[in-house]
């Protein structure tokens, strides 16, 4: 058995170290790039939003490095994810591929069935090994996380362009290559070191939370790095979303304490969007609310074309904008998404923020 998944973000280190070290054989697909766009496209439903045809594509070119078996999470509730694993593995029947699916389904809706499906991946492993690997992966995902939010920090104060990238890009791989999680700690620490190398200047910026759909949020390749983008402008970026927090809240039903969760958004999302409508709608509009009363500078909304819940939320954050005065953009991405057009309205709408910013100081 060789296992795959497909990518979002950092998804690739915690669940390749998880599965690594329950001796699973693991092939990681190479990152998305318009090639895995190009092929999902191709073979998906016209409408089909654009995460199922990257996902799609991740799994193709999965198959040429000789990966057999598919683990795909599963879903409940009025969004299209519910469906993805099962319309994807249809599609790659059609196509010829062999492969095997596994999904796992949350444990709010079925613990058992989603025990049975981690026996088949981990085989004959005790069930105290297979709660260590879960927890180094987990580990992994948090230590990712954090250096993501540092480097969020750091680029628009950076004194040369593309260090903090450089630096990020040195410090992820040092906790991927972590092979035992008695030497993670080790590498946390000299991953953040090098973070911390980077030289900075203390200059004013820009503030902007980032909200949406939380696949193209996370997959740098379907936001077209937005973050990278906005750092370079000169906007210190937070998501209301990180991977470990996910993890928390859907696969360990909140257990893990000190990490935000998603059920601040919910409270948050009151007069505007009072009840679940699938996805991340309602963290969406609590998000924003969120940022708003953090002294955030402006919320951008990030989702892929034709995304249900996510047309929802954007249908109300223009009376939420109104009512506030928190300036809000939305970006809706697809296939047919050009890196010109949205670098041009990123340059707008900071304008727009540092203007805002400007005149409230002349106010005060």
């Amino acid at each position: 058995m060789k296992v795959t998944f497909p990518h979002m973000g950092n998804l690739w280190i915690c669940l390749n170290a998880m599965l690594q070290y329950l001796g699973v054989e693991t092939v990681v697909p190479p990152p998305s790039t318009k090639r895995t766009l190009n092929l999902g496209s191709k073979h998906s439903p016209e409408f089909a939003c654009m995460p199922l045809k990257l996902n799609l594509g991740n799994f193709m070119e999965a198959s040429e490095m000789g990966a057999d078996t598919i683990l795909m999470a599963g879903g409940c509730g009025p969004c299209r994810f519910g469906y993805y694993a099962q319309l994807e593995h249809e599609i790659l029947n059609d196509l010829g591929y062999n492969y095997r699916l596994v999904v796992m389904e949350p444990p709010e809706k079925s613990i058992r069935e989603l025990l049975s499906r981690i026996r088949y991946i981990t085989g004959n492993r005790s069930w105290l090994e297979v709660i260590r690997g879960i927890r180094f992966g987990f580990r992994k995902s948090r230590a990712a996380d954090d250096l993501e939010i540092m480097a969020m920090k750091l680029r628009p104060r950076e004194k040369s362009t593309g260090q903090a990238d450089i630096a990020l890009t040195e410090a992820l791989k040092l906790i991927a290559e972590t092979q035992r999680p008695e030497q993670l700690l080790t590498s946390y620490n000299s991953s953040m070191e090098i973070m911390k190398s980077v030289p900075t200047e203390n200059r004013p910026v820009l503030k902007v939370g980032l909200v949406g759909e939380i696949y193209t949020m996370l997959e740098p390749f379907a936001n077209m790095d937005i973050e990278k983008k906005l750092g370079r402008l000169g906007v210190e970026v937070d998501r209301s979303i990180y991977l470990s927090e996910w993890v928390n809240d859907h696969l360990f039903m909140g257990l893990i304490k000190g990490l935000r969760s998603s059920h601040i958004y919910k409270k948050h999302s009151a007069p505007y969007l009072m009840h679940f409508v699938g996805g991340h709608g309602q963290e969406t509009l609590g998000g924003a609310v969120y940022y708003n009363n953090s002294g955030y500078d402006g919320v951008i909304q990030i989702l892929p074309f034709t995304c249900m819940p996510e047309i929802v939320a954007q249908s109300v954050l223009p009376r939420f904008s109104q009512d506030t005065g928190m300036p809000v953009m939305t970006l809706i991405v697809d296939e047919q998404s050009g890196e010109a057009g949205l670098m041009t309205r990123l340059e707008a709408f900071v304008d727009l923020l540092a203007e805002k910013r400007d005149r409230k100081k002349e106010l005060a």
